[in-house]
């Protein structure tokens, strides 16, 4: 907690108090249904919480934003995020049913009123959204074509709509077809050796109605 504290001095009681029960709530049904490596759940404010929350440090949401975590596994990035702008709309979704039933619980644990859970695949989800938020998935090539027909056409941000992906290690090849991705290093906005490889990549899309 100290973590975030650091890095996100703003945070309200209430923000406090939610980021503190992410502990308790996961560990839990960590226990019940694997969802966070027993690595990472000692780690869990440095390892998922603020590597979730490099997002907001590259592209902070507007009041009224529609924001889509694709695979959002145990709820990464798209908890943290919700917990930090309560004004934005997430939708979280994921193909694994058991992954999806831990993110109920935590975001009902949580009482958050922006957050919306779906048992799906990508390509089967509709709706428009300023940005499609996500942790490593798949190569950007595959994500790209998961989730293009998604983006609102009207920006409402300094970043234009489009992808903010979380992703390490050197992306030159993965990115080399990808001209408009801008890489953003998180060892720009964190100290910790962790951040080291990890960044946070912007691609912007074209609306497509």
């Amino acid at each position: 907690m100290n973590l975030l504290h650091t890095y996100f001095p703003q945070l309200t009681e209430e923000q406090t108090l939610q980021f503190q029960q992410l502990e308790t709530l996961y560990q839990d049904w960590n226990l019940k249904i694997n969802v966070v490596s027993r690595k990472d759940i000692d780690e869990l404010y440095l390892r998922h919480v603020l590597h979730s929350l490099g997002i907001a440090k590259v592209q902070p949401f507007a009041l009224g934003a529609n924001v889509l975590d694709v695979g959002t596994g145990g709820g990464f990035p798209g908890i943290p995020l919700a917990i930090l702008f309560p004004e934005t709309q997430f939708h979280l979704v994921d193909s694994i049913g058991k992954k999806i039933k831990v993110v109920q619980e935590v975001v009902d644990g949580l009482q958050l009123q922006n957050v919306k859970i779906t048992n799906a695949r990508a390509e089967d989800i509709t709706g428009q959204y300023d940005f499609i938020v996500s942790r490593a998935v798949a190569q950007m090539e595959t994500f790209t074509r998961w989730v293009r027909d998604r983006v609102a056409k009207k920006s409402k941000h300094e970043l234009k709509n489009g992808i903010l992906y979380l992703k390490g290690g050197d992306l030159t090849e993965e990115l080399q077809d990808f001209p408009k991705a801008t890489i953003y290093n998180l060892t720009d906005y964190f100290e910790e050796d962790f951040f080291e490889t990890k960044s946070v990549v912007h691609l912007p899309l074209k609306y497509r109605g």
